[in-house]
């Protein structure tokens, strides 16, 4: 194996840890990637106790089956992230489902409609979250604080090139939200739902 294919130490760790049924894996587990976890889901679904249950299912399965995390296949984190995904769409759909069938309105497109809104979104989530911090920084005070390049930079020390610099990284990171097979995205998030 090629040493850039080798994964990381942790993740290789934690998951022979949890496939031991150590307890405390799980729990170091929970505290590195639930409010990730949870994040995902409630931007998926909008509903704090949906999100909630996504994160307890998630977490349940990877107790029960850590042996479906191949650390070969990329980051822990990445795995994490798919699979919330997957089961908040899951969750989204079913939900969804049942509505139009009790309204006995609305269709099969608005529903996947509604599903690929939610999916961006919760990947614009994770590419932010994913963002080094000063790619963050800069993006957070451009949008939140409604600051332009030049007020970023003195607001973060920096000059005026390496806010503009930071800036366009990082919303041409953020525009991948909309690709289906953005690089380093987990699977499954964009278009790919």
């Amino acid at each position: 194996m090629a040493k850039k294919d080798v994964p990381p130490r942790w993740d290789r760790k934690m998951q022979q840890r949890l496939a031991r049924g150590e307890a405390a894996a799980l729990a170091e587990l929970y505290d590195r990637f639930a409010s990730l976890v949870h994040g995902l889901a409630h931007r998926v679904l909008g509903d704090e106790r949906a999100a909630d249950g996504i994160t307890r299912e998630v977490f349940v399965h990877v107790w029960e089956h850590p042996d479906t995390y191949d650390p070969k296949q990329g980051p822990l984190r990445t795995w994490v992230a798919t699979l919330t995904h997957r089961l908040a769409v899951q969750r989204l759909r079913a939900t969804e489902t049942a509505a139009l069938a009790r309204e006995g309105s609305g269709s099969a497109e608005e529903l996947e409609h509604t599903v690929r809104r939610a999916s961006v979104a919760a990947r614009a989530d994770y590419i932010v979250q994913s963002m080094p911090v000063p790619l963050r920084s800069a993006l957070e005070r451009a949008y939140f604080q409604r600051r332009d390049y030049r007020q970023t930079a003195t607001d973060l020390g920096i000059t005026e090139d390496e806010a503009r610099r930071r800036l366009r990284l990082g919303l041409q990171l953020l525009a991948t939200a909309h690709d289906s097979e953005a690089p380093g995205a987990p699977p499954g998030y964009g278009g790919a739902v």
